[in-house]
């Protein structure tokens, strides 16, 4: 019975950005693929999907059991755009089996359930935010990680490109679309967040992971605009379209360029000046997930470019990601053993 009310209790505390893990590790094993680690990538492909089942089933198990959390932290500001990567992770787990592990029927359900998740959530969010009678303020409410529904979005677009082809030009055009509503939605929020991390004091434990997602949604609005242009017929309408999306898409990309050196800093500052303990957080997956992310678009943009010149950075960038995956899943690892541990040893006292 301890064991049971000790699983409910984590049930009851799910973050609701837990999918983030199937985010990072889905995209971190897209890096491997895409430079010659095919065993790896395919071993982090099948982890992954086990992750995500897992994930799922308990975070059904939480909407059945502890429905009034689950709707307290959606209505919550700071935390109900956590849910939204559900979408993500669902639709980079499809991106994963097409360029992972070839599996087209998966990945084209996996896509018409990514779009369903992203269209109930995205809209709900917003509706509940907008409408909520009781708000608790700019800088209690705005952070890096409202910015997962530009995630979400171009993760869709990523998707739906791979999966269009010559042969579904209306899937390619919906892309299109998305890629455009995600660099609107990026430019609205980012506005917000600098706002609030410039205009108001931002204490260092404050400067969560989250705010990763800075850079985050811009590799990936850079992966959805390469391959739209990877994709795109050479002819018909969309193909008058590349000039300019190849252009939006580099401009995306010098941007989170742009932030990288800047978040770098302000990790130093939170961790090295202000002596914030490193610990494992749930939300150190949205560290992991905008540095693989920065390296596969990175590599795609080098191919919709034909700018080889770029290559040497996702070359580094794979490593980069491995090494921070593998670091942060050691840790979290090592506290989930620690916590197992003292759990068992309570009986006892």
């Amino acid at each position: 019975m301890a064991a049971i009310d000790s699983a409910l209790v984590r049930v009851r505390r799910l973050a609701p950005d837990c999918f983030a893990l199937v985010m990072a590790t889905g995209i971190v094993s897209v890096a491997a693929s895409e430079h010659g680690m095919p065993t790896v990538a395919r071993c982090m492909f099948w982890l992954n999907l086990f992750l995500y089942v897992w994930l799922l089933a308990l975070s059904a198990l939480r909407l059945a059991r502890f429905r009034n959390e689950v709707i307290a932290d959606f209505i919550n500001p700071s935390r109900g755009a956590g849910f939204l990567t559900l979408a993500a992770a669902t639709c980079i787990l499809g991106s994963q089996c097409v360029l992972v592990v070839p599996l087209p029927k998966l990945a084209t359900w996996l896509a018409v359930a990514g779009a369903a998740q992203w269209l109930v959530l995205i809209y709900l969010f917003f509706a509940a935010t907008i409408t909520a009678r009781i708000k608790p303020g700019f800088t209690r409410s705005i952070n890096g990680g409202w910015l997962v529904a530009v995630v979400a979005t171009q993760a869709l677009a990523t998707l739906l490109a791979l999966l269009a082809g010559d042969r579904h030009v209306l899937w390619l055009f919906a892309s299109l679309c998305l890629y455009l509503l995600g660099a609107a939605l990026y430019l609205l929020i980012i506005t917000l967040v600098v706002y609030r991390m410039v205009f108001f004091p931002l204490r260092a434990y404050q400067f969560s992971p989250p705010y990763w997602i800075d850079m985050g949604a811009l590799a990936v609005t850079t992966l959805a605009g390469s391959l739209i242009v990877l994709q795109s017929p050479a002819t018909g309408p969309l193909m008058a379209l590349q000039p300019f999306v190849k252009g939006f898409t580099l401009f995306f990309w010098a941007t989170a360029s742009w932030w990288i050196p800047l978040l770098v800093i302000l990790e130093i500052w939170r961790h090295g000046w202000r002596h914030v303990p490193l610990r494992y957080e749930t939300d150190d997956w949205d560290i992991v997930f905008p540095i693989g992310m920065y390296s596969v678009g990175t590599y795609q943009l080098a191919q919709a470019l034909d700018a080889p010149f770029l290559l040497p950075i996702p070359a580094a960038g794979v490593y980069a990601s491995l090494l921070l995956w593998a670091l942060v899943a050691a840790i979290g690892l090592r506290r989930l053993y620690r916590k197992s541990l003292g759990h068992r040893r309570l009986p006892h006292r």
